[in-house]
């Protein structure tokens, strides 16, 4: 038991130093890219609601100010990490001002949660029930049919078959609304109109993840499920007449249960990624859309607060995986 403990402490810390590294290097890149903030909200606001903010360098200086972008850089970084850490403060969105980033973003991140978690899971099971009956059924007509056409699926990058099934679907066909989360003028709540309406929006966005990965999983099990084959083990219960779904339970899913799920939790940062060009592609008012506007504006801190939620999202995944190998693996717990 205290072994255990040490070995979960150690993980957490190192995980810690991990995230602080990730925002730190993320802070100076973001920091120390092209495009001046002030200058874009000043237009902005110019061109939007005609505010005339002054002479043009009394107009930066004030907001530079009240955006603390006046003090070095340095100082500028030690002051976000305070706030983050000490506070969980993001601080101002600076096209939002003075609305706090956090609550900007918070907005948009049930959008993103709810469709990612759902596209995600969905992929996961139908991959490995898939890949499964592929290995298992290895030289059947089935087989011989289905996996070169999820090879071809797997090597689709997700923003290219978002934006075909939005060409089919959304401009020929014509039988998909073409983007937001939900028809305009149905009332926000908890009702089965809004409920339809929001999954009708869904299928598309959602669809674009679900087809890529399910081939990328039903290869990866396939393949695991074929060498498994080939083991002594698995041999015998087959000698020993053990019914077909009593192997696939006992020896082949419980085997590639571990390595699946590693590679389910390594390959969060890639889906999240790539989902931010399908929010994009659609007009899901998600984090994704958030992110792509942000950097278009140049709103630092709203860009920080998502790349900080999106690595700890990531790493969170990862060490809960590992907590979870011992009762997944006994092998594990007993080492």
């Amino acid at each position: 038991m205290k072994k255990l403990l040490l070995y979960m402490v150690r993980r957490v810390l190192l995980y810690i130093v991990i995230l602080f590294l990730a925002i730190t290097a993320f802070f100076f890149v973001v920091h120390l890219g092209p495009g001046d903030p002030v200058l874009k909200f000043l237009s902005d606001m110019q061109s939007k609601y005609g505010y005339n903010p002054g002479t043009t360098e009394q107009g930066l200086t004030a907001f530079k100010v009240q955006f603390g972008l006046d003090k070095p850089l340095g100082i500028r970084y030690v002051l976000f990490i305070q706030q983050l850490f000490l506070h969980g403060n993001f601080g101002p969105s600076m096209t939002r001002y003075p609305t706090n980033a956090q609550d900007v973003i918070l907005q948009a991140l049930p959008w993103t949660l709810g469709l990612l978690v759902a596209a995600v899971l969905i992929s996961w099971i139908l991959g490995m029930a898939l890949g499964t009956v592929l290995g298992w059924r290895r030289g059947s007509r089935f087989e011989g049919v289905t996996t070169p056409v999820f090879l071809v699926l797997s090597q689709v990058p997700v923003y290219l078959m978002a934006i075909l099934l939005a060409t089919v679907f959304v401009y020929v066909i014509a039988v998909f609304p073409s983007g937001y989360a939900y028809t305009a003028g149905i009332a926000k709540a908890f009702t089965l109109p809004f409920i339809g309406s929001v999954l009708y929006h869904a299928i598309l966005p959602a669809f674009s993840m679900i087809i890529v990965y399910i081939a990328g999983w039903s290869l990866s099990q396939r393949a695991m499920v074929i060498n498994l084959l080939g083991e002594d083990y698995m041999k015998l219960a087959e000698a020993k007449g053990l019914p077909g779904r009593t192997i696939i339970n006992r020896y082949v899913l419980r085997n590639t249960l571990l390595p699946q799920s590693t590679a389910l939790a390594l390959s969060l940062g890639g889906v999240i990624n790539g989902f931010y060009l399908i929010e994009w592609i659609f007009r899901y008012p998600g984090v994704g859309l958030l992110f792509v506007g942000s950097i278009t504006q140049f709103d630092y801190n709203v860009i920080l607060g998502i790349a900080v939620i999106s690595m700890v999202v990531v790493l969170l995944a990862n060490l809960i995986i590992e907590f979870l190998y011992p009762l997944i693996d006994p092998r594990i717990r007993r080492g």
